[in-house]
Parts: C-alpha cells; sequence; structure tokens
C-alpha cells in the first residue's frame, strides 16, 4: 500500500469519526437559527392560523410556490416542535448543485429531494413522498409541481397531491398560501428585497369518500386561493374585462 492510499484511509477514518458527525450536527443547528434570523429580518414574516392551529399530528402542507425560498419561510414560521419533525420537498437538482446548498438542503432542513430531471433516477417523487408520510414525517410540498414565474395567481395543481391524499387519509392536509415572496426574491436574483411577507395557514381538508381527482385538486386550489389577502383578490369582472380582447 502507498503512502497515498494511506493518506486517502486516514482521511475516511477521520471523517467518519462521531466528533465529525456531532460538529455537523452543531453547525447545521446554528446555521438553522441564522436563517430563520435572517428570514425574520429580511421579511418580517408572520404566520396567520385561519380555521387551524399548529398541532403535534402529522402533516403535510401544501403551498404556492414562487420562490425558492418558499419553503424556508413555511418551514420558519412553524413552532420549534414541529419544525423538526417537518421535511420540505425540494428539487435535488438545485439543492445538490453546490455543497453550500447541499449541506443547507441536507443537514439544515433534512429536506426530501426529488429528482426533476425526468431520467426516471431516484424513483416516483409521489412514491417517495408517501414512504416519508408512511415512516412518520411531515412534509410541505408544492402541488404546482414548478415554480410560478408569470403572471398568473395560482398554476393548475398535479396529481401528487390527489395520491397522497388517497394512499395517507390519515395525515392532515393544510392550505397554505405565502404572500409577498415573489417580489421578495425574484427570479434572477440574488440579493433580496427587504418587504413583508405573511405565510397564511388554512383549515385542513381530506378527501372525501367517493371524490375524483378532478373534483378534489379544484377544491384544494380553491382552498389556497381563499387565504388570499382581499387587497391580492381580483374581482371576477375585472379579470373577463381584462382578458376580453
Amino acid at each position: 500500500m502507498t503512502e497515498k492510499d494511506n493518506n486517502t484511509d486516514n482521511n475516511k477514518e477521520k471523517d467518519s469519526r462521531p466528533e465529525s458527525t456531532l460538529f455537523r450536527r452543531a453547525l447545521a443547528v446554528v446555521a438553522g437559527k441564522l436563517i430563520i434570523g435572517a428570514a425574520g429580518l429580511l421579511t418580517g414574516v408572520r404566520a396567520i392560523w385561519s380555521g387551524t392551529t399548529p398541532k403535534a399530528e402529522q402533516t403535510l402542507y401544501f403551498a404556492n410556490h414562487t420562490s425558492h425560498g418558499d419553503f424556508v419561510l413555511l418551514w420558519a414560521t412553524l413552532p420549534p416542535d414541529l419544525r423538526a419533525l417537518t421535511r420540505p420537498v425540494a428539487g435535488q437538482d438545485y439543492w445538490m448543485a453546490s455543497k453550500v446548498r447541499q449541506f443547507i438542503g441536507a443537514d439544515v432542513f433534512n429536506a426530501l429531494m426529488i429528482r426533476r430531471d425526468g431520467s426516471g433516477q431516484g424513483g416516483n417523487p409521489v412514491d417517495q413522498m408517501k414512504e416519508a408520510l408512511e415512516g412518520g414525517d411531515s412534509l410541505i410540498m408544492f402541488p404546482e409541481g414548478t415554480r410560478n414565474t408569470g403572471d398568473e395567481i395560482l398554476l393548475p395543481l398535479k396529481s401528487g397531491l390527489y395520491h397522497l391524499a388517497r394512499a395517507c387519509p390519515e395525515v392532515r392536509l393544510v392550505p397554505v398560501w405565502i404572500e409577498n415572496l415573489k417580489r421578495v426574491l425574484p427570479k434572477g436574483t440574488l440579493v433580496p428585497i427587504p418587504l413583508a411577507c405573511t405565510v397564511r395557514f388554512g383549515a385542513p381538508i381530506r378527501l372525501a369518500d367517493g371524490e375524483d381527482k378532478t373534483g378534489f385538486l379544484a377544491r384544494a386550489r380553491a382552498a389556497m386561493l381563499d387565504l388570499r389577502p382581499e387587497y391580492d383578490r381580483v374581482p371576477e369582472q375585472e379579470k373577463a374585462a381584462a382578458t376580453t380582447p
């Protein structure tokens, strides 16, 4: 065995020592507190619970998605005991792109990484979420399936939410509306713009007996849209006038 091989083996042993793991965990705790503090300073984020209260029950939070910072705000507004049990569902392509993102996504948030490249590797995303829920985790998911960077208030919801509701009927399904973050962190912007944000949690919904996919997703979408503040609601007649040639 060469000296180089010996050095490699020594490095592996050093990395696997308990001290290294404990230090990484401690660093993740500190980083989490810093991220929560930064989120509060930049956005003054506050949580509004309407129709429900924070409960130590297994929950699937489903929210609108306009920014990479969405799950950070939602996660930050949960009480600490619930935060420790809740995993964001995150795009592996983004959060594993660098060692810093990997540390934040995996170590700080304990995110459930989902492959979005269509390669078929890493398993079916719905199956991954189902397995996590069956294992006792709570999850934060974005049923639009991708970030909404256009002018539409909310993209059509993907079928994953319906399949999870069917597979895990005992899990609370809590709609969430994240307000203003799209303006705090616009697409392509590296430096956030300080602006007040609100995370609104709505009354839990459940899949009704015999309810089909179309009906359930329409009801889930309506539950999300109903959480918008009054100033963010455009009367239907104004919508119609805006789309009329």
